[in-house]
């Protein structure tokens, strides 16, 4: 399946159906008085947050969405149906943006959570309202109000508690492949990840994480160099980001300037990642270059940052490092929920996204 995590739509709610010119005819009931019904609400335009998508893909090639209109008011004071909500499914993660202003219109980071972006249009008083003892037979009624009319960004962020960064073939597929189901591409040369990709990585019944893998950053990545900042979205959900780095003499470069270039990368994307827990994580150390790791075990004890030396072909030092990760995780999770556990509560009740407009008649 496509991966594709940015969409743009146009979206329109349903217009109010108007209201009824109507008289009471009925035998023996003369002058029987104006009866014209009401017209029905236009369909709103809802996204939702669905956990069983994982892609914009439906939303890359259908463009145009539009909530049914509301029937029109009829005689004998009836109203009109209301017109039917239009529900937009998207994955969890989702980012809604009003296109015009950029503005976020919702974060729709759990399942069920949905918001309102295109409101229906109210329906028109029947004649029946307008009624008075000096106009006892109105001839007129209200039309309907036109439904809501915006251009929409969707920008899915993939929810995960760890997020791993590094250089083109610093290990970070390999190293996913290793600790969970996930199978990305691994090959010799840079830039085989070319999609975000999502590992569960399982320690025991009850500890369990979220991995996403996105592809390398190199030196000028904010300026579009390699595949720039285009996947760097993925990771500002993650509680933690897991620098992996090549010690290795397959890569050429010091591990600490390769260290610090990514993490430059990141201070340019987004200074608050940079204040979140990271962990060093010292890659291929089957073939390790023994100057190489000295160098980085330094920086990191002068840095004060926590390293671990692991293989992905042997194992070594993995479960360690996926102990510590799953600590930080559940000291997270307690400290985000209050320690009443992890499970999501939507409210019944739609949030509706409202701005500033220009007064049409």
């Amino acid at each position: 399946m496509k991966f594709v995590d940015y969409a743009r739509i146009h979206v329109k709610a349903g217009d109010g159906g108007r209201g009824c010119v109507s008289f009471r005819r009925e035998k023996f009931i003369p002058r029987g008085g104006p009866d014209g019904g009401d017209g029905g609400r236009g369909g709103h335009v809802i996204i939702e947050a669905d956990p069983q998508l994982y892609t914009l893909l439906d939303h890359k090639y259908r463009k145009t969405y539009k909530a049914k209109n509301g029937q029109h008011g009829m005689g004998k004071k009836m109203h009109g149906r209301d017109g039917e909500d239009l529900v937009i499914r998207v994955p969890v993660g989702t980012v809604v943006k009003d296109a015009l202003t950029g503005e976020v219109m919702a974060d729709l980071d759990r399942a069920g959570s949905r918001v309102i972006v295109a409101r229906g249009g109210k329906g028109g008083l029947g004649n029946a309202h307008f009624a008075t003892p000096t106009r006892q037979a109105p001839r007129y009624a209200q039309p309907g109000q036109k439904g809501e009319e915006r251009d929409i960004i969707l920008e899915l962020k993939l929810i995960a508690d760890v997020g791993l960064v590094g250089l083109p073939n610093a290990g970070k597929s390999t190293f996913i492949s290793k600790v969970s189901a996930a199978r990305p591409k691994i090959a010799d040369y840079p830039f085989t990840t070319l999609r975000p990709y999502l590992g569960v990585v399982k320690i025991d019944d009850l500890k369990s994480f979220v991995v996403a893998d996105i592809p390398g950053l190199i030196k000028d990545a904010h300026k579009g160099a390699g595949l720039g900042y285009q996947f760097l979205r993925h990771i500002e959900r993650t509680k933690i980001l897991l620098h992996l780095v090549d010690v290795s003499d397959l890569t050429a470069g010091d591990p600490v300037e390769n260290l610090e270039q990514v993490t430059q990368e990141l201070r340019l994307y987004n200074e608050d990642l940079l204040r979140r827990p990271q962990i060093i994580a010292a890659t291929k150390m089957d073939i390790a270059n023994k100057e190489k790791l000295k160098r980085l075990e330094e920086y990191c004890e002068e840095k004060g940052l926590r390293l671990y030396k692991i293989s992905s072909l042997t194992g070594e030092g993995i479960r360690d490092l996926l102990l510590f990760i799953a600590e930080i995780v559940e000291q997270q999770r307690l400290s985000q929920y209050g320690g009443e556990g992890m499970n999501s509560f939507v409210s019944n009740e739609i949030p509706y996204y409202t701005r500033q407009r220009d007064q049409r008649s």
